[in-house]
């Protein structure tokens, strides 16, 4: 199913933490969906009241994020009948909470780094696990609000920023290792992308520099890894995709342990859109061109979405 001709809208912004970061994927999907013959139009959302132009067949959602990935903007689309890019309504909904998301990995035998629940009124908890532990908010992206925590003394300031973003915050295992993340595409794994931040941990100065000062990545594709340990990586991520529902595409985030273990930590619905992204990087080491992914995530979705009805 070609795209030329097709009046597609791509869908950017948002109104949460990760806007900039999705007008740049924006402005990557436009420019590919234009050389491959479609009619592109671009709407900035900033919440639930935006228009969509008449005779739009499809909405490229690159809304990062909150809105755009938790599952809001897709029941929207849903209301009106609408299709669009990538995850639906409840699959989107399950993979941005990663409460949610770690309960589905284990019932369904997904390695995932040990967790517990801890209230952020509460800034002098009791840990359950030991530290080194990580905390974050349940429900954001792009590592925002995530801490490292290695002393008793970080606790408190650590909950107090996920206090501006939940009730909860999510304390999680801390797994000393390489930060690897792994493209699937219509049920099939990427290339594994190996993440080099060159201080830290990959947080928002690491991931984007050009938002934040200082900071910086390298990043191998293919990963340099022992082949069963990469078909690992690799069936850890597909397990990851399914146990959740997710339709056409994502990328999943994945920590390998100096002894060889793969951890899924999350999987993203609506990951960076931009020539230098994940998962291009990945797709490209597969030989799919950044304007053929898009072309490719276009001719999916329509060909899911016009089979059945939208949601579904």
């Amino acid at each position: 199913m070609s795209i030329a001709g097709k009046k597609i809208a791509v869908v950017m912004g948002g109104p949460g933490s990760e806007r900039e970061v999705s007008l740049a994927s924006g402005r990557g999907v436009h420019e590919a969906l234009v050389s491959a013959g479609a009619e592109v139009v671009d709407i900035d959302v900033r919440g639930e009241d935006f228009d969509v132009p008449e005779g739009v067949e499809l909405c490229f959602n690159v809304v990062h994020g909150t809105f755009g990935e938790d599952g809001r903007l897709q029941r929207l689309l849903n209301a009106r009948r609408i299709p669009y890019t990538g995850a639906g309504a409840g699959s989107s909904e399950l993979a941005f909470d990663k409460v949610l998301s770690k309960k589905a990995f284990i019932e369904n035998g997904v390695p995932t780094p040990a967790f517990e629940l801890i209230a952020t009124s509460d800034l002098a908890p009791a840990l359950q696990l030991p530290l080194p532990v990580v905390i974050k908010p349940p429900r954001e992206g792009s590592s925002v609000g995530v801490h490292i925590i290695r002393e008793p003394s970080e606790v408190a300031a650590a909950i107090e920023d996920c206090a501006k973003y939940d009730i909860v915050a999510l304390v999680e295992q801390f797994v000393q290792g390489k930060e690897l993340t792994v493209g699937v595409l219509d049920g099939r794994p990427l290339p594994v992308v190996h993440i080099c931040p060159r201080s830290g941990f990959y947080d928002m100065k690491n991931k984007y520099p050009w938002l934040a000062d200082g900071g910086g990545t390298d990043y191998f594709c293919p990963a340099d890894l022992p082949d069963d340990i990469t078909q690992a990586v690799q069936e850890a991520a597909v397990a990851a995709h399914r146990a959740l529902g997710i339709e056409i595409y994502s990328r999943v985030d994945i920590l390998l342990s100096e002894e060889g273990q793969a951890y899924v930590l999350e999987v993203n619905t609506i990951p960076g859109m931009t020539e230098s992204s994940l998962l291009p990087k990945g797709a490209r080491a597969a030989g799919i061109e950044f304007p053929q992914l898009c072309e490719q995530i276009a001719q999916l979705s329509l060909k899911l979405r016009n089979k059945k009805p939208p949601g579904q």
